[in-house]
């Protein structure tokens, strides 16, 4: 009741503003904006790449790439760097090219302009903790602001040195995997993901010494990834991150890994399949590839009381050997097994079928990579291995696009 008044009130204000702006035929007062400054300073030396920036990101988008170093902004926490100019205006094509045109083109044009990122931060050094013996690859603010780490050891393009795969492929796992990842946050903030999802492995995350877990030991849980066992909401966007931005030896490594250590259920090996199929994975039958060409070892920790190796349990394919338990000073010890020179081998003929009800490794892995790609497909209207397929193609494209379509502008 008290609510009608002030409205009655508001709209008399408003009538009678309307008829005295009548009665004066129009005659506004000028802006209290500054309407004659342009948006981008002309005298600055940086004035062509900051022109550009104010045409494709903030007129369409609202967005602004902070290159510059924005101390206040930074994390104190970390001894920063600013990022190198011409690594900055590369940068910021493939954000256009590999991100923003990826998404409007699945998600429609107004698509980004709603969810998208407001701003993007680079910082050129590392960002390493000697606490945590982590790197921090970049993080998000609010769903507002993502910030970008190490953009100096980005390699920097020339026709004499175009990209290669290694190089899209450091490209994906210092930049872009943070990229989706912290976008996925933005999008799971505003239409929250099913709780079923944490219910999947709900008592192995661990917030507070998940970086002790090695490769092998987070596949063995069901994560996709080490930080993925942090917590649920991060396992939940480094699932669909991974999906779209992991090459296909990683996503190999992983099958391995996870059905290596927990066999599979009844069914899981047709899913499997599909996965591979879905995730568009080329060589599965070449000898070339180091997924048709592995060791599997069964680890050994030395128990330090009895002065003897015992079982840990764990089987270590020989790609992961090296950095199986990197953050532990345990002494290891490793058995062969068996090799394999078939994936399809490995997988038909040796692993076993597991009947127990626990829901470990590759069937948990393949719980919750229904549960995203079903929620990215019913909230969003985008199908997560079509995304995939379009980042994959324009990386392909890479030398092309930038050959055609970048200029690189130097301090004027």
């Amino acid at each position: 009741m008290m609510k009608k008044p002030f409205y009655i009130v508001i709209m008399v204000a408003v009538l009678a503003v309307s008829l005295s702006s009548c009665k004066d035929n129009d005659d506004f007062t000028e802006s209290i904006f500054d309407t004659e400054t342009p948006a981008v300073d002309p005298n600055l030396a940086t004035a062509p790449f900051d022109q550009w920036l104010y045409d494709n990101f903030v007129v369409p988008y609202n967005t602004e790439i902070q290159y510059r170093f924005n101390f206040p902004a930074s994390n104190l926490s970390f001894q920063l760097a600013p990022a190198d100019y011409k690594k900055s205006q590369m940068l910021a094509h493939f954000i256009k090219y590999l991100f923003y045109d990826v998404y409007n083109k699945y998600g429609g044009d107004d698509f980004m302009k709603q969810y998208g990122p407001r701003i993007f931060h680079f910082i050129g050094s590392t960002a390493y903790s000697p606490t945590t013996g982590t790197e921090t690859l970049g993080y998000a603010s609010a769903g507002v602001k993502i910030t970008l780490i190490n953009v100096n050891n980005m390699k920097y393009w020339s026709p004499e040195s175009p990209y290669t795969a290694a190089d899209m492929e450091l490209l994906n796992k210092d930049k872009f995997h943070t990229m989706h990842h912290e976008f996925s946050h933005i999008l799971h903030q505003t239409k929250s993901y099913p709780v079923s999802f944490g219910q999947i492995t709900p008592g192995t995350y661990d917030p507070r010494t998940w970086q002790e877990r090695d490769s092998v030991e987070s596949h063995r849980l069901g994560y996709i990834t080490q930080y993925g066992s942090s917590a649920n909401y991060e396992d939940f966007v480094e699932t669909l991150s991974c999906t779209i931005t992991d090459t296909d030896t990683r996503w190999m490594h992983t099958l391995i890994d996870c059905c290596a250590n927990g066999g599979v259920k009844d069914g899981d090996k047709e899913q499997i399949y599909t996965l591979i199929d879905s995730l568009e994975i080329e060589g599965l039958d070449d000898p070339g590839k180091s997924w048709n060409n592995f060791t599997l070892y069964k680890e050994y920790a030395m128990n330090e009381e009895s002065g003897k190796y015992e079982e840990t349990g764990r089987i270590v394919p020989s790609f992961h050997q090296n950095d199986t338990r990197a953050n532990s000073d345990v002494a290891l010890r490793f058995d062969k097994v068996a090799d394999f020179t078939s994936f399809r081998n490995f997988l038909d003929s040796w692993v076993e079928i597991d009947t127990s009800e626990n829901t470990g490794s590759i069937n948990a892995l393949l719980k919750k990579l229904d549960i995203a790609t079903k929620w990215y497909t019913e909230k969003w209207g985008l199908y997560l291995f079509e995304i995939r397929r379009e980042v994959r193609q324009r990386q392909n494209n890479i030398n092309d696009y930038v050959r055609d379509n970048v200029t690189i502008y130097d301090y004027q």
